[in-house]
């Protein structure tokens, strides 16, 4: 007898937010900010104290007009401060709701003035730039909203900033920036302004920025302003380089966000499950499974488990707090999982939504009937432990039953496979053709002065001025439309478009194996027959964690050949760069991939996101579109399928196509191959036709009696003394009748003792020749030897094998 467990007292938090969002916050969870204190040495001073260090370098102009002006302001703001409650100049400005005002404080000020029946037209203008001179010179923080809002001038910021707080942090920070190939010098001002803004709510100097500060400022300017922000990686990068962030930092943004594999408790938690007692249960669940399974397969076991299965349970029965589910529950929830909300389009050309199939809803069921089926075998051995949570299983062994739906599967992906096989070389001419065109419009570009007109690879274009752009960066303007171009841009996705379709057609690789290519891939073997070197092309363990080589044709050679001089930096080497493994959520050794490209200055590991991106673009470019009259797409497997179905139609073994493809099974390998209709019947005609020309026509006659005793005489002649010979009809002996060499001799277990005593005559005989020097008749005897001693243990592991076994005497009905 099972219990159940049904308590509802400890809840966990509610259902997050976006993957993005939770991403940005334990990113911050894990490089906290610094926190702003109540009461420092700055803020804590007097008037006269604020007004004598307001009036000194470096926080004076060197204009005398300006000055005037500027001292004034300062008096302005010194005076609404000192009229606002507080003890410390941080207390007054937080309580004076000029926080609240964000980006509007001027009418705070403004609003104070007019009270006092002060004109607020000539003294406004200056009390801005007097505002951002208390900043620099600490006696107040604003905190990281206010200034993220642009309620201050942030140009202004940046000069009083370099010129009072950090001149020579500044100095240095903008040499980088100007140092860094491409990056524009407007990313460079981006950095400036939010450095300037993280000391200005932190106080300090650049040496003290944290990771978390610059962490805080992007998600509090993301926020504010509502958009995505520019220049983050190249603000982190520069401050990296400049020593700031501290000794333990990640090197790029990216590693900072991407915070690695998760525990069970934060796959779970992802969910915001409600029920506490659940949620310990599939964490622990998860525990017990994560030795024994990748960081992938836990994370998708997490999903089906907290997400597919008890979400949505939660969602729909709130009340729920046991895995003993009523039959009505578990029958609405099989329904809801087994189909999905999708968008499409109606008859008339209007969008609506509509149910459609999950195909991968089994999935889920196998999940949760896995579930359910190890916590009652667990309970045997740890009944305290797993005992309390036994419950029938809800999915039924039926209900995982993956037969009709692999031959479906199977069916999808031959039709998709006979679809896109006819029009693949239409893709290849395309992206071969947009790669040499974007090559000659860059170079014809670089010819041209800015202004001028060109025409190359019939278009005509006009080289754009562009007067504050990176140098390097060359952009074009179409005169009929005025759409300008990056050409470089153009050319760079043009052409690694085309590498990535090479590649991968001419491999069959997988696209995680395709990004983890490095220059250390393409290795050498010489044949030790001729001495030739053959190019081979490493793979490195991915999905079935096996080492693969291949055969580097002089096509795929010529586009390796062409990916290096790509990937190749000004000292001729393939820069080291770091990816990151989707899969496995880690970060992965430097190495010199060849699918790399330089973005604001870095170099970057192209992703698969990317690859799926430039695929779909090719596609659009050349117009093909599918049964339904959408763009036809492919995705990188789909060039596995058609690698593995254009090579075994060409005559490649399959057995050699599974070890080319790095499967386990030959049954994936021949899965992954579309037949064709016409194929089996051309293939079927071709043995008969094989078959026949290889026998002569005579054969096709019915024989004569000589030709039928001497058939039947065969089986008369292939009695021997000690067996049966095998071979076929009309087939010489090829041993000239030395039966103990052949392997098609079966022989008699009766005739034993006369195999022994031939092996023991053997053995006599071969001891002579030894003695006697009769070297050539030592190397035939010992070969009969070793053919007598086989036959020998054919006899014994046959009399082992076959042992009588009493089968009975049958009878007929009516003899019972």
């Amino acid at each position: 007898m099972t219990t159940t467990v049904s308590a509802r007292t400890d809840r966990a938090p509610a259902p997050g937010v976006s993957p993005g969002r939770t991403r940005a916050l334990a990113a911050q969870q894990r490089f906290p900010a610094r926190t702003v204190p109540a009461s420092w040495p700055g803020t804590e001073r007097s008037r006269a104290e604020a007004a004598r260090l307001l009036s000194r370098p470096p926080y004076t102009l060197k204009n005398a007009g300006s000055e005037l002006h500027h001292k004034h302001g300062i008096v302005i703001v010194l005076d609404w401060l000192e009229d606002q409650p507080g003890q410390t100049w941080q207390e007054r400005w937080q309580t004076s709701g000029i926080e609240q005002a964000g980006a509007a404080w001027r009418l705070v000020i403004k609003q104070w003035l007019h009270e006092r029946g002060l004109k607020a037209d000539w003294r406004m203008p200056v009390v801005g730039r007097a505002l951002t001179t208390v900043i620099s010179a600490e006696l107040l923080r604003p905190s990281v909203d206010w200034l993220a809002a642009g309620a201050s001038r942030q140009g202004v910021l940046v000069r009083s900033m370099a010129h009072s707080r950090d001149p020579d942090g500044f100095e240095r920070l903008r040499k980088l920036g100007a140092q860094a190939q491409g990056v524009r010098p407007g990313a460079v001002s981006t950095t400036l302004c939010r450095s300037a803004l993280i000391l200005a709510a932190k106080g300090g100097t650049l040496a003290d920025i944290t990771v978390g500060d610059v962490l805080e400022l992007l998600e509090t300017q993301a926020v504010v302003l509502k958009r995505a922000m520019a220049g983050t990686e190249v603000f982190y990068r520069l401050l990296h380089q400049l020593g700031a962030l501290g000794e333990d930092a990640p090197q790029n943004l990216r590693e900072v966000r991407n915070q690695g594999q998760r525990t069970p408790e934060e796959l779970i938690d992802r969910y915001g499950l409600t029920c506490r007692p659940i949620r310990d249960l599939l964490v622990d669940y998860l525990r017990e499974r994560q030795p024994a399974l990748d960081y992938n397969s836990l994370r998708s076991l997490s999903y089906h488990l907290g997400k597919c299965f008890w979400q949505d349970i939660e969602h729909h029965h709130p009340d729920a707090d046991s895995l003993r589910l009523a039959p009505d529950v578990i029958g609405q929830w099989k329904q809801r999982i087994r189909t999905k909300d999708k968008i499409v389009t109606g008859p008339e050309g209007r969008r609506m939504s509509a149910k459609v199939e999950r195909l991968n809803h089994r999935d889920t069921l196998t999940q949760v009937r896995a579930f359910y089926l190890d916590i009652a075998q667990w309970a045997l051995e740890d009944l305290g432990r797993w005992g309390p949570w036994v419950a029938p299983s809800p999915v039924r062994a039926d209900e995982v039953e993956h037969r009709k739906v692999q031959r479906r599967r199977k069916a999808r992906m031959d039709a998709r496979t006979r679809e896109r096989l006819p029009v693949l070389p239409i893709l290849v001419r395309s992206v071969d053709q947009r790669r040499r065109d974007a090559a000659a419009v860059l170079e014809a570009a670089r010819h041209t002065n800015p202004g001028e007109a060109f025409i190359v690879a019939g278009q005509q274009l006009v080289r754009a001025v562009v007067p504050h752009g990176t140098a390097g960066r060359i952009g074009a303007e179409d005169p009929q439309t005025g759409k300008r171009r990056d050409l470089g841009l153009e050319d760079e996705r043009a052409f690694w478009t085309w590498a990535a379709v090479e590649v991968l057609r001419a491999t069959g690789i997988r696209i995680e194996e395709l990004l983890e290519l490095s220059h250390h891939s393409l290795v050498q073997y010489r044949l030790p027959t001729t001495g030739e070197l053959v190019p081979l092309l490493q793979i490195v363990p991915s999905k079935t964690d096996t080492e693969r080589l291949l055969l580097v044709s002089p096509e795929l050679a010529d586009v390796l050949s062409a990916i290096i001089c790509r990937a190749r930096d000004s000292t001729g080497a393939v820069p080291l760069v770091r990816s990151w493994d989707r899969r496995e959520c880690a970060w992965q050794a430097p190495a010199p991939l060849l699918f790399q490209r330089r973005i604001s200055g870095e170099d970057r590991a192209f992703t698969d996101e990317t690859v799926r991106t430039m695929l779909d673009q090719a596609l659009i470019a050349t117009g093909l579109t599918d049964t339904t009259g959408a763009p036809l797409r492919y995705t990188p497997h789909d060039f596995r399928r058609l690698f593995v179905t254009d090579a075994i139609m060409n005559g490649l073994p399959p057995h050699i196509a599974q070890v080319i493809c790095g499967h386990k099974s030959i049954d994936t390998t021949i899965g992954y191959m579309a037949v064709y209709p016409v194929e089996t019947i051309e293939a079927h005609r071709a043995f008969i036709a094989r078959r026949r020309a290889s026998r002569p026509s005579e054969e096709y006659r019915t024989p004569t009696e000589e030709e039928w005793d001497a058939f039947l005489a065969h089986f008369e002649k292939r009695k021997v003394s000690i067996g049966t010979c095998a071979r076929a009809f009309g087939t010489p002996c090829i041993h000239e009748h030395a039966c103990v060499r052949c392997s098609l001799l079966r022989p008699a277990p009766s005739q034993r003792a006369r195999l022994a005593e031939i092996r023991d005559n053997l053995i006599a005989r071969i001891a002579e020749a030894e003695t006697e020097g009769w070297l050539g008749e030592v190397e035939g005897l010992q070969v009969s030897l070793a053919g007598t001693e086989e036959k020998l243990r054919q006899l014994d592991r046959g009399h082992g094998q076959h042992a009588a076994v009493d089968l009975g005497i049958p009878t007929t009905r009516g003899d019972r």
